[in-house]
């Protein structure tokens, strides 16, 4: 708290300055006795070097919105990373927490203190930074079309978050630039380079959670560990190509459009100042931004430089939320979103209650039960415009009194295509609701669609060589357990699934029935190739074993499959399977609770304990709905019910 009012003094001062002297002067100040130290560094390059003193200036104006944590409990956080990457894919991340807490006690970074770069630094520090980047730059070939302000902001720092500071250019340098150092003299593009160094990081096992606890960014070492969530595979695509002077930094959302989640990602800016995104370990490809396809809402630049524009727009609003707060960010939405860039507006007849002129108001995504700010504008002369907006996403608005969100429109989902608004409002008309599941994510849909072209087959050769195939997937499941009536007219020894090319044969649960309302599963010996991914524990037999949250996955994209030896010729009427899953389906046994957006809040409309993979309920129609679960799992979404299937957004 003592830390965000300091920033806070130090950010109205700077709002009333105009010039970066003036800027670098309150800086200095705030240094107290470091101030020496900073003044050392300035002075040399000052006589030495016009180019080296500007970018020294850069960075000493902004070190008082930086810093990074220190304390003893810090090596308990980084044993989450390090032990993680020592993992093999089968042994779950839940388990190495569990373990961890047990050993070490929870983590919590409220049990770290933290220090303030412009107090600190020194200048042998700074001086070896600003040095290496710019022998970096004025050297490498593809750095003669960075400009100067792209060097600045993405090359420069010594810092990417709030890790511990060190002195990392040099022996990443040292450890890819070999990858590099052949490349024509004539190559003036970071674009290709960068490509170059993507294809070396992709190498390797990398493990991904976003199960650990809230820490502060790990440094360097996340290159040697490969382990975290996006936040540590981006730092990891910055380190090595700054180290390079290729221009990289993140674009992230707030919040995505259509996930209960924040995103971070890599960008790189090429010799024609065109922006190129990836996900590190996920992408093999630099792509053009306008490429990127996820629902984004808005999307920020961060930078090492305050934004001051933002602080002269909020200039004088209380309770500005802390999404915009400390803004060392920039709006580069129209970079991503192209001609389906969108400017939203409203007037007081939209509202739903009287709101005063020079309002500040926020447009907002639901996350969970709640709604999250990605965007501000100020209410004035009866109406309120957000410039840059992504359809594709449902949207509020609301106003932030310090503790919480009011809101003051319905709901309304804009379209991606046309940027047209529909408001999503109750009816006094009821309707019966089928649900069968609580959440499915567009990130996740690839579960589900794996099974499309994978077929049933029956035969009476082990080697299935005369197999007659006696169902086809054609669809994406809906529901934990897809029963499918065969009209059995030859009895069959052995029966599989065959999973669809290039899919990994990925399925959950199969179950075989000799009569369509036997509810008992044929029994025999569970067969399958000669080898499957023993070593994740996704075996074959995982396909029989009656828990629907294990799954098989087999090595190779084409040619898996699995399957049962009755022992007998046997006739088979009903076939119930379950894809490889989120765990988000509907549960037997489990409690769940169904909400509607109505009068500015979730109000219930009861709970249900499962007694299928599915649940019945009676609804207003055209309400925003959000399905609970107490029993088990963290993912739920809202989503509409439309021609009678779940719609989730």
């Amino acid at each position: 708290m003592k830390n965000i009012t300091i920033i806070s003094i130090l950010i109205i001062l700077l709002c009333s300055c105009s010039t970066v002297d003036s800027q670098l002067d309150i800086a200095l100040d705030m240094a107290g006795s470091n101030s020496v130290e900073l003044q050392k560094v300035l002075k040399r390059y000052k006589d030495e070097d016009p180019e080296k003193y500007e970018a020294a200036c850069f960075l000493i104006s902004n070190m008082p919105f930086h810093g990074s944590y220190k304390g003893k409990d810090l090596k308990k956080y980084y044993k989450y990373f390090e032990e993680y990457s020592k993992l093999p894919f089968s042994k779950k991340v839940q388990e190495l927490i569990d373990s961890l807490k047990k050993a070490d006690g929870d983590f919590d970074i409220s049990q770290l203190s933290y220090q303030k770069d412009i107090t600190h630094i020194d200048s042998a520090f700074l001086t070896n930074h600003i040095d290496f980047a710019f022998k970096v730059w004025r050297e490498k070939p593809w750095c003669k079309n960075v400009d100067f302000n792209s060097f600045c902001e993405y090359i420069l720092p010594y810092r990417i978050g709030d890790e511990p500071l060190s002195c990392w250019r040099e022996d990443i340098y040292n450890k890819y630039n070999p990858i590099v150092e052949k490349l024509s003299k004539d190559m003036d593009d970071p674009k290709v380079v960068a490509q170059i160094l993507l294809d070396s990081l992709c190498t390797g096992k990398y493990h991904h959670t976003s199960l650990f606890p809230s820490g502060p960014h790990i440094g360097p070492d996340v290159l040697k560990w490969k382990s975290g969530s996006c936040r540590e595979f981006t730092d990891a695509m910055i380190y090595v190509l700054r180290s390079l002077g290729i221009p990289c930094g993140v674009d992230r959302t707030i919040l995505l459009g259509d996930n209960n989640a924040s995103h971070f990602w890599n960008f790189i800016i090429d010799k024609n100042k065109e922006t190129y995104y990836t996900n590190l370990p996920y992408d093999i490809i630099w792509r053009k931004a306008i490429k990127y396809n996820t629902t984004k809402a808005k999307v920020y630049r961060v930078t090492f430089g305050m934004n001051f524009k933002i602080y002269d727009e909020l200039k004088g609003y209380e309770n500005i939320h802390p999404n915009f707060r400390f803004p060392l960010f920039k709006d580069v939405t129209d970079i991503y979103i192209g001609d389906k860039n969108r400017n939203v507006s409203f007037d007081a007849s939209q509202l739903l209650c009287s709101i005063k002129s020079n309002k500040l108001l926020y447009l907002s995504l639901t996350n969970r039960m709640g709604w999250e700010p990605v965007a501000y504008s100020v209410f004035k002369d009866g109406k309120i415009t957000f410039k840059d907006v992504e359809g594709g996403a449902v949207y509020i608005l609301s106003y932030w009194n310090g503790d919480k969100y009011e809101t003051v429109t319905n709901p309304f989902f804009m379209d991606k295509e046309t940027g047209k608004i529909r408001y999503i409002t109750a009816n006094r008309e009821t309707e019966r609701m089928t649900v069968y599941r609580k959440c499915h994510f567009p990130s996740s849909a690839w579960l589900d669609e794996r099974m499309i072209g994978g077929v049933f087959e029956g035969s009476n050769n082990v080697e299935f060589n005369d197999a007659d195939t006696l169902h086809s997937v054609t669809e994406v499941p809906y529901r934990l357990c897809t029963s499918v009536k065969l009209n059995a007219t030859k009895p069959y020894r052995y029966l599989r699934y065959k999973g669809a090319d290039g899919y990994y044969c990925n399925v959950a649960e199969i179950g075989f029935y000799e009569n369509y309302n036997d509810s008992i599963q044929l029994c025999g010996e569970i067969i399958g190739p000669p080898s499957s991914l023993e070593d994740r524990g996704r075996e074959y037999k995982y396909a029989f074993d009656g828990d629907v949250n294990t799954s098989f996955g087999y090595k190779n994209p084409d040619g898996g499959w699995t399957g049962m030896d009755f022992r007998r010729k046997t006739y088979v009427r009903k076939i119930v399977y379950t894809p490889q899953n989120d765990v988000n389906f509907i549960y037997k046994d489990n409690i769940y609770e169904l909400f509607y957006w109505n009068d500015n809040n979730w109000e219930s409309l009861g709970r249900q304990t499962g007694k299928s993979d599915s649940l019945l309920y009676t609804v207003p129609k055209n309400a925003l709905y959000y399905l609970r679960n107490y029993t088990t799992g963290k993912d739920e979404r809202i989503f509409e019910y439309i021609d009678g299937k779940q719609i989730f957004r």
